[in-house]
């Protein structure tokens, strides 16, 4: 599964297929999600879907997790997500995850979707969300063990799908 991230008009190798808007008070995104890549255009953001899980559409309101990874950093990173808990699936609210390799930049996305932007809220605050990152900053976790995985800090983006 490939996702294309458009912030212009959708190119003519694209077009064609269906798509949704993300939106936020900085940016407007046009997402493409298909079983196989398309459009190999450096310039288009474009992404491997290594993990998934349940779907894109219909949610309204999506999170993106940037997370930019060394070259040298990518096979630690991908192990962590590949054995991540898988607790966010059973949250009220919850619609999808993709766990997205860059296929033109070093900055993978974890993307979750959502009924809802307090649907994601309550996530946060769940005891489901605090087993997933209980070993995030301690000795076992992916930052002490392998600190110059990452390129640099990473960032959240949130968008309301229109």
């Amino acid at each position: 599964m490939y996702l294309y991230f458009l912030s212009s008009p959708i190119s003519d190798a694209l077009k064609e297929h269906p798509y949704f808007t993300l939106q936020n008070d900085e940016d407007t995104r046009y997402v493409i999600e298909l079983d196989a890549m398309v459009d190999n255009d450096p310039a288009i953001p474009a992404y491997e879907a290594i993990d998934a899980s349940g779907s894109l559409s219909g949610s309204k309101f999506i999170v993106m997790n940037n997370i930019p990874v060394t070259d040298d950093g990518r096979e630690a990173f991908e192990a962590r997500f590949m054995n991540r808990a898988r607790k966010v699936e059973d949250e009220p609210g919850f619609a999808g995850i993709r766990v997205l390799r860059p296929l033109n930049s070093d900055t993978y996305v974890i993307l979750t979707a959502w009924d809802s932007k307090a649907s994601f809220e309550a996530w946060q605050q769940s005891q489901a969300f605090a087993h997933a990152h209980q070993k995030r900053d301690s000795q076992e976790g992916l930052k002490a063990q392998a600190p110059s995985i990452f390129a640099r800090p990473s960032f959240i983006t949130t968008y309301t799908v229109e």
